[in-house]
This record gives structure tokens, C-alpha cells and sequence, in this order.
């Protein structure tokens, strides 16, 4: 029989879940990607451990077409793509299962590239060395 105190469990469990996804946030480390002058892509090195997150963020314009290629011999080791200002990625790797991703960029802003480890591997305190190159081309 469903009764309201069911009703009010079922709406608590709901929302501390919440709290699970805003926690996890708190891991993540921002860097600003710079090209040298000149150069239309930079590399970045690094390597995450366990839940770490890595955003590196840089600034582009709509209508250029960013490529970015990651090497890694982590298989657990994905990236998104987030455009300015949005949580709703533009490639995710983790689906498509790729290394690489390149598209035309539809707004001007700061894009944020999202480097993570696969939750199962993250959870096993897992370790990844990665190599990440991103190109901006008019």
C-alpha cells in the first residue's frame, strides 16, 4: 500500500542524488589552454588519478573548427567537449568510443575540454598518463 511517507522517502533519496553529482564537481581542475604565437594548437600533458577531473578551458570563435586528439594507454580514459557556458557536451567520448573529435563550433566562447576517468576505473583509484592536442582552425 503506498502511502505518503513512501511518497516522502522516494522524494528525499531523489534529491540527495543531487548532492552525489555536486560533490563530484568539486574534484575538477581548471587550466587555460594558450597557443604559442602563431600556432593554431597546443599540447597539454598530464595524468589523473582516482576521481580526478581535468577541464582545460580556451577561447574560440563560431564558425572555426576545433580538432582534439588524445593519447593515452588507459582505455578508461575519456574527454568531452563542452561548449560556453553549457553542462550539454557537444561530443562525449565515453559514448562514441573514440580518441578524437573535431567539428565547426557554434558560438563564440570560452570551450571547455573535459578529461575524466571512466566512473568503474575511477572508483578502483585508477591512474592515467595522457597527451592532449587541440587545434583551432578559421
Amino acid at each position: 500500500m503506498w502511502t505518503k511517507l513512501n511518497g516522502l522517502v522516494l522524494v528525499l533519496l531523489w534529491m540527495t542524488s543531487f548532492v552525489g553529482l555536486a560533490l563530484a564537481q568539486d574534484d575538477i581542475v581548471t587550466k587555460r589552454v594558450q597557443f604559442m604565437r602563431g600556432s593554431s594548437s597546443a599540447t597539454v600533458k598530464g595524468t589523473l588519478k582516482g576521481r580526478e577531473t581535468r577541464d582545460y578551458v580556451l577561447g574560440a570563435k563560431a564558425g572555426q573548427t576545433m580538432s582534439v586528439k588524445m593519447m593515452t594507454k588507459n582505455t578508461f580514459l575519456y574527454f568531452n567537449v563542452l561548449p560556453p557556458q553549457s553542462e550539454e557536451a557537444l561530443f562525449v567520448d565515453e559514448i562514441q568510443g573514440e580518441n578524437s573529435w573535431s567539428g565547426k563550433l557554434p558560438t563564440d566562447g570560452a570551450y571547455t575540454i573535459r578529461v575524466y576517468l571512466v566512473r568503474a576505473e575511477a572508483r578502483r583509484g585508477g591512474k592515467a598518463d595522457f597527451e592532449c592536442t587541440v587545434s583551432i582552425i578559421k
